[in-house]
């Protein structure tokens, strides 16, 4: 009776090659921060019109209250440091003369337009 190798056994999985940059002024880091600022916008939006009836509710508990408001300050606070970081890649990008084209962004808002539009 014969076994196999350990080695042969053992299936190693290989992460996928990050995507192309869409130009080459385009930061590194770009990417990465748009799409965090899509996903708490995401999530901000809709938490705005829960936080008035929040806080009516968590009224009679001030600690809680206090809690509340902390982390929805330090969301808008992160929001706005993201959006700041947004402009200087954008800008960055616009003063190479560069242009980010059409299908970074469809690939970014996860956007399928129609055929005759490509």
């Amino acid at each position: 009776m014969t076994t196999q190798p350990i080695a042969t056994t053992i299936r190693v999985r290989h992460r996928p090659a990050p995507p192309p940059r869409p130009v080459a002024s385009t930061p590194k880091w770009l990417t990465a921060v748009m799409k965090c600022d899509k996903a708490l916008s995401f999530w901000f939006v809709p938490a705005g019109f829960l936080f008035a009836p929040l806080l009516l509710i968590l009224d009679p508990w001030p600690v809680a209250r206090t809690v509340t408001l902390v982390a929805i300050s330090l969301c808008g606070l992160w929001l706005g440091v993201l959006g700041v970081f947004m402009a200087v890649g954008l800008a960055h990008v616009l003063r190479s003369g560069d242009v980010l084209p059409d299908e970074y962004w469809y690939r970014l808002l996860d956007y399928h337009p129609p055929r005759g539009m490509k």
